[in-house]
């Protein structure tokens, strides 16, 4: 037997000198980042362009809340900016019109009391000759005026925004990084409906609150935007529009919470240079962006996106535990922060705070994404992520 055996391997040893070697294993593909994008969207500017546009990320839907504009102002712009990208196939689902609990009744009564509010939002009823941004539009929700980028002729999603957020992160546990780059309405029905919800998301990435900001920037658009928090620099629109949603949002037990304040903007600003760059990639969206967007606003929400795609960009962070103030006082909306030591143990969460970036990095980064060429979807889940029907 062992003879008959030895026999056998000079035979297969043999045969295995002159056989080919096996191919070569295939190289595993990263698989894309999956995200949601919650935004009162009120252009082309902000997260889901750059998103859309980056290559290793799959944008499962862009959810969109009442803030800068009305919810269904934001939702035209979304479906819009869909369109321009040939990207369709990406679910828009309309969230919430009002806040939680605030309300421009409240506001008008908080303001005899405390004095005016820079800007409201569609609520803004004070509008100094000499502003350079445009005015937020009615105080009708219903009305959505004819949009500078053209109208769109998709519709939404007929689901709930907080609903396909539950139901996107319960099919993809521990996977989704949600971006909320608007009041956090949404976030907070999403909490309340299902009290997993924030454990189960990766990570949530924001822009909100206020902190110290100053004037970096000369020109008068710079001058204007420091209206918002030359004498209040611990109040921020998209927390000052729904505190309580806010509130919620910072008491959630989320594994990891990435803030970008308004502090870093204020080195930021969009500059006809800038659009002027993006010029010779000739793009249907480059070329759009000539007349689509006005210079002169600072990259809020692009910060939130450069920073979570090009981390090298921040070149200061601190990581405090952040809430916010709900009392009916003057200081209703404003941010609260503490470092470990000093925090009063209420249930805030512990938040890298975003301080600031490098603007030319970030700029050469951005102009990289837009100038790429547009139209191919990337989303591997189009019937896991618009099951429903749109209206």
């Amino acid at each position: 037997m062992m003879a008959i055996m030895g026999a056998l391997a000079l035979v297969t040893g043999a045969q295995d000198v002159g056989a080919k070697p096996a191919a070569p294993l295939p190289t595993p593909v990263a698989a894309k980042r999956l995200v949601i994008v919650d935004d009162d969207m009120i252009g082309l500017n902000g997260v889901p362009l750059l998103l859309l546009q980056s290559p290793d990320v799959e944008v499962l839907g862009i959810t969109t809340t009442s803030g800068s504009v009305w919810r269904d102002t934001a939702t035209a712009y979304a479906l819009r900016t869909l369109e321009i990208l040939g990207r369709t196939d990406v679910p828009v689902v309309p969230g919430a019109t009002f806040p939680l609990l605030n309300s421009a009744e409240a506001t008008k009564r908080w303001e005899g009391q405390y004095g005016r509010l820079v800007f409201k939002g569609p609520w803004t009823d004070y509008w100094p000759g000499d502003t350079i941004q445009d005015h937020p539009g009615s105080t009708d929700p219903t009305k959505v005026p004819d949009l500078p980028i053209g109208n769109p002729t998709s519709k939404p999603s007929a689901e709930i925004a907080a609903a396909f957020m539950v139901r996107m992160v319960k099919a993809h546990p521990g996977q989704i990084t949600l971006f909320a780059t608007g009041p956090m309405t949404n976030v907070a029905i999403a909490q309340s409906l299902d009290p997993s919800f924030a454990a189960n998301v990766k990570e949530i990435v924001y822009m909100g609150g206020s902190l110290a900001p100053h004037q970096t920037l000369q020109g008068a658009s710079a001058e204007q935007f420091a209206r918002e928090f030359v004498n209040s620099p611990r109040r921020e629109f998209n927390i000052r529009w729904d505190p309580e949603a806010a509130k919620i949002f910072a008491h959630a037990p989320w594994k990891k919470i990435t803030m970008i304040p308004v502090d870093p903007s204020t080195g930021t600003q969009w500059t006809r240079e800038f659009l002027d760059g993006l010029k010779p990639a000739h793009t249907p969206l480059t070329d759009l962006f000539q007349t689509g967007l006005a210079p002169g606003f600072p990259m809020w929400d692009e910060i939130v996106a450069m920073a979570w795609l090009n981390p090298e960009i921040v070149t200061k962070d601190e990581t405090l535990w952040i809430d916010f103030e709900t009392s009916q006082t003057a200081a209703y909306g404003d941010t609260l922060s503490w470092t470990e030591a000093y925090r009063p143990h209420l249930g805030e969460q512990a938040q890298r705070v975003i301080l600031s970036v490098d603007r030319a990095k970030m700029e050469a980064a951005m102009a990289a994404l837009y100038k790429r060429p547009i139209g191919a979807s990337t989303n591997d889940r189009k019937a896991s992520t618009d099951t429903r029907s749109r209206r």
